[in-house]
């Protein structure tokens, strides 16, 4: 039987995630204590968004979900926190922001916040959240048709891996002498057990409860799984292990590792650790 294993919230792109025993699912992501995957993200003086690839050390930036804020901890920083409230339309400030190739209007958060993270990632920078007039959706060539919202994440709601291809992955990494990876390592949303390594790549859909998820596109592989997630340093990457056997087409050659998906159906469904999902295949 299939079964949900990891359910991640990352409220912050490119930081830390927060490890939940139960989320709600949405058509814009996992959601927990009302706050979204990827609700803020952090940008340069331009607006372009910063990530692990430039900065790996954001890591090692800890959120956390408290009653009326979000509290964000770094080494060597005296903790951040941050209102969960939204701003009054008479106080908000808006910053046209870039994520890829779509350009949104986003809340700027205060200029105590942006000192907060230019001094910790030692480059000039500041924290926007996502604009709730603000739209983003995922590239309808691979959603058939669906406008599937998403807020700052690379392009799609939710990510998928099976249990069982890390551990395909770490036994090729291990016969290199190398150390086996962590999950976190790939930053996933959801993790699945009790399915075959990258079966994921294979369904049509899965159903939890009342919501059923499809994984929609193969997610191509940058240098982020390099990066130690708890102490921010790189290390050897396991691209040159995907090389030899995940190259895949249909992304022009990318790494394949673990789906993009989208929701289907459940919207505000309540997903647990320890869940039985049925399993629909693509053929």
């Amino acid at each position: 039987m299939a079964v949900i294993t990891s359910l991640t919230l990352y409220p912050v792109k490119s930081c830390a995630g927060i490890v939940l025993r139960e989320a709600v699912v949405t058509r814009a992501g996992l959601m927990s204590a009302h706050i979204y995957d990827r609700e803020w993200m952090v940008v340069d003086a331009e607006g372009n968004f910063l990530t692990q690839r430039q900065h790996p050390k954001m890591a090692t930036i800890v959120p956390k979900i408290k009653l009326d804020t979000l509290e964000l901890r770094a080494p060597g920083m005296l903790h951040l926190e941050i209102p969960l409230g939204l701003p009054h339309p008479d106080e908000e400030r808006l910053i046209r922001v870039k994520v890829w190739d779509d350009n949104v209007e986003a809340y700027d958060c205060d200029d105590v916040t942006a000192t907060w993270f230019s001094k910790f990632l030692g480059t000039p920078c500041r924290l926007v959240r996502f604009h709730p007039d603000a739209k983003r959706v995922a590239d309808t060539k691979w959603t058939g048709g669906i406008e599937a919202p998403t807020l700052f994440g690379d392009g799609y709601p939710i990510l998928v891996i099976s249990q069982a291809s890390l551990d395909d992955l770490n036994a090729k990494i291990e016969t290199q002498g190398r150390p086996a990876l962590p999950m976190a390592r790939f930053r996933p949303n959801i993790v699945i057990d009790g399915i075959g390594a990258y079966e994921e790549d294979l369904m049509a859909s899965f159903t939890a409860g009342a919501a059923v998820i499809k994984p929609v596109k193969p997610c191509p592989r940058c240098a982020i799984p390099s990066v130690d997630q708890v102490t921010g340093e790189v290390g050897p990457s396991p691209l040159d292990i995907l090389q030899g056997y995940r190259a895949d087409p249909k992304i022009d050659g990318g790494l394949a590792f673990g789906m993009n998906a989208i929701l289907l159906k459940g919207e505000n469904e309540v997903l647990r650790i320890g869940q039985d999902i049925a399993v629909e295949l693509a053929f």
